[in-house]
């Protein structure tokens, strides 16, 4: 991904403390959202779509929001993911599955789960075309279709 410049959405709280990460989200054109305020996250995901559409980028959003506990997904949080494709209708979207990333934090930060097998599918792309209701809708089912408990 690194030839596609990713620029990120995530919460405010990583933009201070992790060395290297926190600098990079601040300062690299991503969207640092404050998840209490929605009108907020949502004006920053806004600058970040367009942003994307005017340099060529790509952003990368994590719908469901906070991590599962125990591996069942959660069900997702379209808005941001809308704000996104109506700033940047070029985009593709790209789904991706994470499996196994709820077994680094199920006891807390430390200890961490060391030795949890993390698998990735990466599905193929859907142009950004149509009902935007049912692309999200696709989108979720591809991505939970290959999750496993």
């Amino acid at each position: 991904m690194r030839k596609h410049h990713p620029k990120f959405v995530s919460k405010k709280e990583l933009g201070k403390g992790i060395p290297s990460v926190s600098y990079n989200l601040r300062h690299g054109g991503s969207a640092l959202i404050d998840r209490k305020d929605g009108k907020q996250a949502i004006i920053e995901i806004g600058k970040l779509g367009s942003y994307i559409e005017k340099h060529d980028r790509c952003a990368v959003i994590f719908p469901e929001g906070t991590r599962s506990r125990n591996g069942e997904p959660k069900s997702f949080k379209p808005m941001g993911l809308k704000m996104l494709l109506k700033k940047s209708p070029s985009a593709l979207i790209v789904p991706i599955t994470i499996n196994n990333s709820w077994k680094l934090l199920r006891y807390g930060k430390f200890p961490m789960g060391l030795g949890a097998h993390l698998k990735f599918k990466v599905h193929p792309p859907i142009e950004n075309k149509g009902d935007i209701n049912e692309l999200l809708t696709q989108v979720e089912q591809q991505v939970i279709k290959d999750i496993s408990f």
